[in-house]
């Protein structure tokens, strides 16, 4: 079978149908080009130019072979950039899993910037619990992973990538979304839905240690693990709630979120984990580009 040289060669002798000419812009003599033209005929078993000591001309044969071999070339000419791009990161595909509450405000901005930052590399999205992801990150089917805890496990690298305040979610027609400046202490026998407690979900034992430590004692009505759905029963009036500043960006007929004074310390966080064997070349521009998108202004907490 023909080598890309002999493409090259043949290529060249057919635009410029003259060996001299052809010899020079390939760098190399003419009997070194006469013999690769040669060969190739050979190997295909047809004529490709005519010959005379006037002209050189390309046969039927060779005007077929010419589209297609121009055509081989520049494939070949992409293959070993998509090659050098993928070695170095600039294209590829990555997958990142994700926690549900991340979608609100952080993953699409983390999203967008990351396409824009690397537009050849393909990201994959995929929703999964804590548990879901970690298992996914040993098995090797995701390369990123946001969750709300860090994931602290052998073979992982895990990062906080943003904190966020805790705010407060209650019924319109609550007395304390009336009120301008709620406080905690407001927050005292109150019905309330609270995340529920699971080695995956931090929020439980933060926000009902606060209440502790502050003397306040709500009555809590529910223990749920999906910020949408307690988001759903606050809309339905069956209590209030703590969660997420990025959360208020769900919107209900009957909700609203007010503004709470939290000790310092009380923050939602996200974080980002990853195999530290993963050879991934897309891997480290994309993590970068996720930190640069978490360090973009926004609500932070002290």
């Amino acid at each position: 079978m023909f080598e890309l040289a002999q493409l090259r060669c043949f290529t060249t002798l057919a635009c410029e149908l003259n060996f001299r000419r052809a010899a020079e812009r390939l760098h190399m003599t003419q009997p070194p080009l006469s013999r690769q033209i040669q060969l190739l005929e050979h190997q295909l078993g047809v004529t490709l130019f005519t010959r005379s000591t006037r002209a050189v001309a390309l046969t039927a044969a060779g005007r077929a072979f010419f589209i297609e071999a121009q055509a081989l070339l520049d494939q070949a000419q992409r293959a070993a950039q998509r090659a050098r791009q993928a070695a170095t990161g600039e294209s590829g595909s990555l997958t990142i899993s994700f926690v549900a509450s991340a979608v609100y405000d952080f993953l699409p901005r983390t999203v967008t910037w990351a396409r824009r930052e690397r537009p050849d590399v393909a990201i994959n999205l995929l929703e999964m619990t804590t548990f879901e992801q970690l298992q996914a990150l040993r098995a090797r089917r995701v390369d990123l992973a946001i969750v709300r805890a860090p994931l602290q496990h052998p073979g992982l690298v895990s990062e906080c990538l943003l904190r966020e305040p805790f705010v407060l979610a209650a019924p319109s027609n609550h007395p304390l979304a009336q009120h301008e400046q709620p406080s905690l202490a407001m927050l005292d026998g109150q019905p309330f839905i609270v995340y529920a407690h699971t080695s995956w979900q931090p929020f439980n034992e933060l926000l009902t240690g606060m209440f502790r430590s502050q003397g306040v004692e709500p009555d809590y009505v529910q223990s749920l693990g999906s910020t949408l759905t307690i988001l759903a029963l606050v809309n339905a009036g069956l209590g209030l709630a703590m969660v997420p500043r990025s959360a208020s960006a769900i919107r209900f007929a009957n909700l609203c979120y007010r503004d709470l004074p939290l000790p310092a310390g009380i923050c939602g966080e996200l974080h980002l984990a990853w195999r530290d064997d993963n050879d991934n070349p897309a891997l480290p521009a994309v993590r970068e580009a996720l930190r640069q998108a978490a360090s973009q202004p926004g609500e932070a907490c002290s």
